[in-house]
């Protein structure tokens, strides 16, 4: 199957908020976004609110509940108590968790699952338990997958920031490429599905999946926002799709 396009809006909230308006509308591009091909939509309610508020929370559920049945929400965020609760209420069909820390701009690492077994396994259960997929944000280390799986998580996201970072730089891409891929197979071997995430754009986009063919689904914002100021939302989702193996 294609890899599936998850578009993550936090960035369209950021824009929103540097204004008390009501524009550009997290829910209207997220409407477009679906609209244009995309499976799912993608928030990180962050503890003090600087792109997605806890208020949009409900509004997405709303938007795909009643225009888009078929898609997918997913909450991602530090499982403190009150983001559990954000998610019990919004009931994501994915909750994907990062260890972040409140203060860091975007989510820069993946879990020590050895580390933090202890405190993600019951987090992992309690959210299974409520009907939610889940999926744990992972560094690209294939050593480390077998105790991924030992939580009890559905999926783990790859970390695929050092990968971005590698624009302009080939042999640098590859050798990124070669750790993604070796990470996802040792996961895909346990049984976890594999999504990724983290400075995806256009032109890394075809090489990863190529070398992950059973990549389940990528979550995009930053890349895929500025490029919506460029092509429009609509133009811009199709054109992700298409990297990501989706149509012609």
């Amino acid at each position: 199957m294609p890899t599936e396009l998850s578009v993550n809006l936090n960035a369209v909230a950021m824009l929103r908020n540097r204004r008390d308006l009501p524009w550009p509308s997290v829910t209207g591009l997220g409407r477009i976004a679906l609209r244009a091909g995309a499976h799912g939509l993608t928030v990180h309610p962050r503890p003090d609110q600087r792109h997605i508020r806890f208020s949009d929370l409900p509004d997405i559920r709303r938007l795909i509940d009643t225009e888009f049945p078929g898609a997918e929400f997913n909450i991602e965020g530090y499982p403190t108590p009150e983001f559990l609760e954000l998610v019990r209420a919004a009931r994501p069909e994915q909750v994907t968790l990062v260890p972040d820390d409140p203060s860091q701009p975007t989510s820069d690492h993946g879990w020590d699952f050895v580390a933090e077994a202890a405190f993600l396994r019951p987090i992992v259960t309690a959210l299974k338990g409520e009907g939610a997929r889940v999926s744990l944000f992972a560094d690209p280390e294939p050593e480390a997958m077998t105790a991924a799986a030992a939580t009890g998580c559905d999926r783990v996201e790859l970390y695929t920031g050092p990968y971005g970072a590698t624009h302009g730089d080939a042999d640098a891409a590859a050798r990124e490429i070669e750790r993604l891929g070796r990470t996802a197979d040792a996961a895909l071997a346990t049984g976890l599905g594999v999504n990724a995430g983290h400075d995806l754009t256009v032109a890394n986009l075809p090489a990863l999946v190529a070398r992950i063919p059973d990549l389940a689904e990528v979550s995009i914002g930053h890349g895929l926002t500025a490029d919506a100021l460029e092509y429009g939302m609509a133009e811009t989702v199709r054109r992700f799709c298409r990297a990501c193996g989706q149509g012609g």
